[in-house]
C-alpha cells in the first residue's frame, strides 16, 4: 500500500453503575420516558450548584489505573464553555489536561485476530453527557436524561492502523468497562458514542514524526462499531482518492459526520488546530487531594477482567483458545458460564452448550441473554439428563429451544412430550427385530458387504421409537440381530 493510515479515537462512554448523576441526584438509569430523570441542577436553574458523585470519580479512577494511566494528586473540574441547544446552562462540566484529569499516559495491549497490539492513551477524563436531541424535519426536540450523566471520554494516540484494529479496541475497552463493572457500555441505550480520527501519510515516512502526518480528518459520533468500521474505510478511500488525484494537500482539517443511509463522510463544518473553549476551572466544586489510602483501595477492588478470566478457562477448565475468547467476550455470558460451573456442571459440556447452543439461538431469535428464560440452573438440568442417559443428546437440543423462551424447566418439558430415552435392551432387541423382518432385503444387501445399511435400520428403529431409543444401544443391538440372521 503507498499510504500509511493514522487513527485515533475519542471513545466516549456512560458511567452507568452509579445511583445519581455526576454533579445532581437525578437517577442515573436507562428510561424511555423523556425528561423524567432530572433535578434543576440539570436544567441550570438559578441558585443551584453541583456536588460531585464520589462513586463516579471512583469508577474513573478505576478505569484510569486499568488502563495503566497516571492519577493526579488533585481532581479538578472546569468548565468547557460553547452554546449549544442540549446544554442548558451554556458549558459543561468536565476536565482538561491541564489540571490533570483522571488518568493520562496509559496504554492498552489487545488483540486484532490474534496479534497482539498496544495503543497509547493521552487522557481519560470524567465529566458530563448533554442532553439528547431528536431532529424531526422542522422541529426537534430535547430529552434532558442525559443531561449530566457521567462520561468518560478516552483519548487515543493515533496509533491505530486500520478499521479492524480501531473496532477490536473498542471492543476491548467496552469489555472493560462491562467487567469492572463502570458501565453497561451498551450501544442501544446509547452509552457508547465514538469520534474518529482519520489521515494518510506516505508509506515510506516516520509516523513518529508529527510534521510527516497527513492532515486530520474527524468524524463525530459515530454510535456502533459497524459504524466505525465502515466510516473508517470510507474515509481511508476518500483521502486515497484526493491523494492520487493530486488535491489532498488542499484539503484542511475539518470535521465531518457519518451518514449511515448513503455509507459516506459528509462535511459539517471547519475546524483549526486550538478551538478555544475558554477553559477555567469550575468555581462551585473545589479540587478534591485524592487520597493514597482511596487509591489504593480502589486499585484492590479492580475485578477480573476478560483476559484473566480467558487464562482461568484455558489453563484451569481446559477449554480451548477459541472458545474461551467467545466466552468472555460479553461479560454477561461469562457470568452465565461461570454460574452454570458452579453448579456442578462440567466445564467442557457447559461450554460447548453456551458457545453453540446458547449464542447460536441468541443470533438467531436477536435476544440477548438477559432476554431468555433459560437459566444456568436449568442448563445443568439438561446436562444432567444426557449425561445419565435418560434423553439422548438429539432430544436434548429439542428440550434446550422450549426451555430457552418457555420457562419450563428441561425435567418439565421431558415429562410434558413424552421424551424419556428407551434404554430397555430387550424392548430395543424386540424392536430391532421387527425392523429386520421388514426388510428382509437390507439383510441381504449386508451380508454382500454393503455395512452402511445399519444407518438405514438404526433409523428405523428411531422411527418407531419416535426418537427415544439410545442410539449407542440400537446400534450395537442391530448389529448383533443381523449377525443371527
Amino acid at each position: 500500500m503507498k499510504y500509511k493510515v493514522l487513527i485515533g479515537l475519542e471513545m466516549h462512554c456512560e458511567i452507568s453503575e452509579t445511583n445519581t448523576k455526576v454533579f445532581s441526584s437525578a437517577p442515573n438509569e436507562y428510561t424511555d420516558k423523556p425528561n423524567t430523570n432530572i433535578r434543576p441542577v440539570d436544567m441550570a436553574f438559578p441558585g443551584t450548584l453541583p456536588v460531585v458523585n464520589k462513586a463516579a470519580v471512583k469508577k474513573a479512577l478505576m478505569a484510569s489505573m486499568i488502563l495503566h494511566c497516571q492519577q493526579p494528586e488533585y481532581i479538578y473540574f472546569e468548565r468547557k464553555n460553547y452554546y449549544y441547544p442540549d446544554l442548558p446552562k451554556g458549558f459543561q462540566i468536565t476536565q482538561e489536561t491541564k489540571p490533570a484529569p483522571v488518568g493520562i499516559y496509559g496504554k492498552l495491549k489487545f488483540d486484532v485476530n490474534g496479534e497482539e497490539k498496544e495503543v497509547r492513551i493521552n487522557n481519560l477524563h470524567l465529566e458530563e453527557d448533554a442532553a439528547s436531541a431528536d431532529h424531526y424535519g422542522r422541529i426537534s426536540k430535547i430529552n434532558y436524561n442525559r443531561a449530566g450523566v457521567p462520561l468518560l471520554e478516552l483519548v487515543t494516540e493515533p496509533d491505530l492502523h486500520t478499521a479492524d484494529e480501531a473496532v477490536a479496541f473498542l471492543e476491548t475497552m467496552r469489555s472493560i468497562y462491562q467487567y469492572a463493572g463502570i458501565s453497561e457500555a451498551d450501544s442501544k441505550k446509547g452509552q457508547i458514542r465514538c469520534d474518529v480520527n482519520v489521515s494518510i501519510m506516505d508509506s515510506n515516512q516516520d509516523e513518529t514524526n508529527p510534521a510527516n502526518w497527513g492532515t486530520k480528518i474527524e468524524i463525530k459520533n459515530v454510535n456502533s462499531f459497524g459504524g466505525v468500521r465502515d466510516a473508517i474505510n470510507y474515509e481511508i478511500e476518500r483521502q486515497t482518492d484526493l491523494k492520487e488525484n493530486g488535491q489532498y494537500a488542499e484539503m484542511q482539517q475539518h470535521t465531518r459526520r457519518w451518514d449511515e443511509e448513503s455509507g459516506t463522510t459528509i462535511f459539517m463544518r471547519s475546524k483549526v488546530d486550538a478551538i478555544d473553549y475558554k477553559y477555567f476551572v469550575e468555581p462551585n466544586i473545589p479540587k478534591i487531594k485524592l487520597d493514597k489510602n482511596w487509591l489504593e483501595q480502589i486499585r484492590q477492588e479492580i475485578p477480573a477482567l476478560a483476559s484473566e478470566r480467558k487464562e482461568t478457562y484455558i489453563n484451569e477448565y481446559g477449554i480451548t483458545n477459541y472458545d474461551a475468547t467467545i466466552l468472555v467476550k460479553e461479560k454477561a455470558v461469562a457470568d452465565f458460564y461461570e454460574e452454570t460451573i458452579s453448579l456442578g456442571a462440567d466445564p467442557k459440556s457447559a461450554s460447548n452448550w453456551v458457545t453453540t447452543n446458547l449464542l447460536g439461538s441468541l443470533n438467531k431469535l436477536d435476544l440477548t441473554i438477559k432476554e431468555i428464560a433459560l437459566t444456568p440452573a436449568m442448563l445443568v438440568e439438561l446436562i444432567n439428563l444426557v449425561d445419565t442417559k435418560e434423553i439422548s443428546s438429539k432430544q436434548a437440543k429439542e428440550v434446550f429451544a422450549h426451555c430457552l423462551t418457555s420457562g419450563q424447566t428441561p425435567k418439565e418439558v421431558v415429562k410434558e412430550k413424552g421424551l424419556i430415552q428407551m434404554s430397555d435392551t430387550g424392548e430395543i432387541v424386540r424392536i430391532a427385530n421387527e425392523v429386520l423382518d421388514e426388510h428382509p432385503d437390507v439383510i441381504e444387501q449386508y451380508k454382500k458387504g454393503r455395512t452402511n445399511v445399519v444407518d438405514f435400520l438404526v433409523g428405523q428403529i428411531m422411527k418407531k421409537t419416535r426418537g427415544t431409543a439410545n442410539p449407542t444401544i440400537a446400534r450395537s443391538t442391530m448389529a448383533e440381530e443381523i449377525a443371527k440372521r
